[in-house]
């Protein structure tokens, strides 16, 4: 008997009488066609012969396991070997190309080779650039760090340029500057990590002072305008903000809280100086106040005492007032001396004797002196002295001394 299979052969019954073999149907082989022929594999379910279906390009040979998978070359992957496997695209006639990721990314599109998911911190078709915020180190070669730049500060981004070693941010923001826009730019200071611009009231010129104020605390440089002050926000010593508020006049000098204006008018002139009645009437004549400030008749002239300080005018002030003292004082000393003077003379023995017949008269220097002693200015036994100043002689012989 024959016996040939049902299932493969093309008749049950018939066989070929010297060899036995059965009629096989396509893809069916075996002398009872009871197995798969090259090509074909035994579906499991039905166990009939399907044909394997293999890529010509894509595998090595048409035969396939019994599970129906073909022989794959290098590159290409699926039950049939009809695509790239992963690290590989581009399917063809021959086989698949690897992909072109620069050892970033394992994977890329099939059909255009473009990479995906790429690894450490890169980007691009192939992964050849680097993620906004990092750039390209030459050591380790390819590899992407992040820049030293802040966002606060700076983009974030940065690149290294030719010839430098080390990266440069791209851009600073407003405020900042530096290779890596740490530092605060000029008009800022440092405030707690942070570049804040300086408060100096529009008092400061950056021309004449870039930096406008110091970089580390805010302290205003080179104030104008006679401002002082952290911010330039006070007048100097001798200023005084004007009625409007804004800017820094020269203040008016004046001595005391009980003062009245002294008014020297000029041509054109515009301003009154104001000085102390005390003063004025005490120590200083017109004169001397012409002399110690002298008035402008200019257009534009002001005051002689708008022009010194208010330590400057004490200083005259005092030096007016020690001068005053002490012609005073030489002028009671020379009243003294002159009453001693005057005194001395009055008491210097100087005397004129009248002789008469009976009585000798005298007279002092000055009649001033009505008390004065004359006991002593003739010696006789005989003699007196008379109430009225006269010296009597009672000698019968008219003798006397003198």
């Amino acid at each position: 008997a024959c016996n040939c299979s049902a299932v493969g052969s093309a008749s049950a019954a018939e066989c070929n009488g010297t060899t036995g073999q059965c009629p096989c149907l396509e893809g069916y082989a075996g002398l009872r066609c009871e197995t798969c022929a090259q090509g074909f594999y035994p579906e499991q379910r039905s166990q009939r012969c399907r044909p394997c279906g293999c890529s010509p390009a894509g595998s090595g040979s048409a035969r396939c396991d019994d599970s129906g998978k073909c022989q794959c070359k290098v590159g290409v992957t699926g039950l049939k070997c009809d695509r790239c496997s992963d690290g590989y695209y581009r399917f063809n006639e021959t086989t698949c190309e690897p992909c072109q990721c620069n050892n970033h990314s394992k994977t890329c599109d099939s059909l255009t080779g473009t990479c995906l998911h790429c690894q450490e911190n890169t980007e691009g078709n192939h992964c050849e650039l680097c993620k906004e915020g990092f750039y390209r180190s030459a050591h380790p070669a390819h590899a992407c760090h992040r820049c030293p730049c802040s966002t606060v500060a700076s983009t974030g981004t940065c690149r290294i340029q030719p010839g430098e070693t080390a990266p440069r941010c791209d851009e600073c923001k407003t405020g900042y500057t530096g290779p890596n826009c740490n530092q605060c730019d000029n008009g800022y200071y440092n405030s707690d990590s942070i570049c804040v611009r300086c408060k100096c009231n529009g008092n400061v010129d950056p021309a004449r002072s870039p930096s406008v104020c110091k970089p580390d605390s805010g302290e205003c440089i080179g104030c104008l305008y006679h401002t002082a002050g952290f911010h330039c926000e006070e007048c100097e010593d001798g200023y005084v903000r004007d009625p409007e508020g804004t800017n820094c006049t020269r203040r008016e000098a004046t001595l005391g809280p009980e003062t009245r204006e002294f008014t020297t008018s000029a041509p054109n002139a515009s301003k009154a100086t104001s000085f102390s009645t005390a003063v004025i009437n005490s120590t200083l004549s017109p004169t001397t106040i012409q002399t110690i400030f002298p008035m402008s008749s200019s257009d534009n002239s002001t005051s002689a005492f708008a022009d010194v300080s208010w330590t400057q005018f004490n200083i005259i002030i005092l030096t007016v007032i020690i001068i005053v003292v002490v012609l005073l004082m030489g002028f009671v000393g020379a009243v003294y001396m002159y009453r001693e003077y005057q005194n001395r003379k009055l008491n210097a023995p100087f005397w004129t004797i009248e002789l008469k017949e009976d009585n000798i008269s005298f007279s002092s220097y000055h009649d001033s002196i009505p008390n004065a002693d004359v006991s002593g200015l003739l010696e006789d036994d005989g003699n007196e002295v008379a109430p009225n100043g006269q010296l009597t002689l009672t000698t019968p012989m008219h003798n006397y001394k003198a």
